[in-house]
């Protein structure tokens, strides 16, 4: 009799992040998991919206290019200093925000809030406000090739690898596994958003947690770190 295939994520993964996060209720902590072969969203945790900090980006850089896609933007029109190109990449890879000022201004702030409504969520520039299961949702879009061509998808990817700040998901990952995420930092506010990538499976990750400041950002990187170590362990 042939073995039944067991869900990947599935009920003993949610009690293991549930436990993380409980374990942990000094800090408002946000996970959704998505698996790429089914797209369901599982969330756990805070649900309300977290000041979604530079991960944002994401949404502000497919904006664009989406713009590029219906003719109205180009990525080697002159933006600041350089390109509309070198500007998302310095905006998603280096986390630069005057690049992300720049590109925000091109886009318009009802053009983003009326590009991320089209894709089902509602997101106003002027509060930042995103919850795990949007971001997670932006990413399954983005790596699934549903939000911009091949090219573009290819390229934002890219800018999501060998970022500035590689220290909360990616030094948890086991080997063999690829990791194309955005970090968020801004105050109380420690996230990261992946794409997680071996052998043909894919599943979405992303980690929001709301603390005090700064000063509590190495006990907050530790439960992102151990959150990535139970799910990447159940799920390759």
């Amino acid at each position: 009799m042939p073995a039944v295939a067991v869900p990947a994520i599935g009920p003993k993964l949610d009690g293991q992040i549930s436990a993380i996060i409980q374990a942990n209720s000094a800090y408002a902590v946000g996970v959704s998991l998505i698996d790429l072969s089914d797209g369901v969203v599982h969330s756990y945790g805070a649900r309300d919206k977290f000041v979604a900090a530079s991960t944002a980006k994401i949404l502000a850089a497919s904006a664009y290019y989406h713009l590029v896609e219906t003719g109205r933007a180009s990525l080697t029109a002159p933006l600041g200093a350089s390109t509309a190109e070198a500007q998302i990449r310095q905006m998603v890879q280096q986390s630069n925000n005057d690049s992300w000022a720049l590109i925000l201004r091109a886009v318009g702030q009802w053009g983003i809030t009326d590009y991320a409504a089209s894709i089902g969520i509602t997101y106003d520039r002027t509060v930042n406000l995103l919850t795990t299961a949007e971001m997670a949702r932006t990413l399954q879009l983005l790596y699934t090739g549903k939000l911009l061509n091949a090219r573009n998808t290819a390229q934002l990817l890219s800018y999501m690898q060998n970022t500035n700040f590689e220290t909360l998901i990616p030094p948890a990952v086991p080997p063999g596994v690829r990791v194309f995420h955005k970090y968020g930092l801004l105050f109380g506010n420690l996230h990261d958003a992946s794409v997680l990538v071996q052998d043909g499976r894919a599943f979405v990750f992303v980690v929001y947690t709301r603390g005090l400041n700064y000063s509590d950002m190495g006990p907050r990187t530790r439960i992102i770190q151990q959150l990535t170590r139970t799910v990447t362990a159940a799920l390759f």
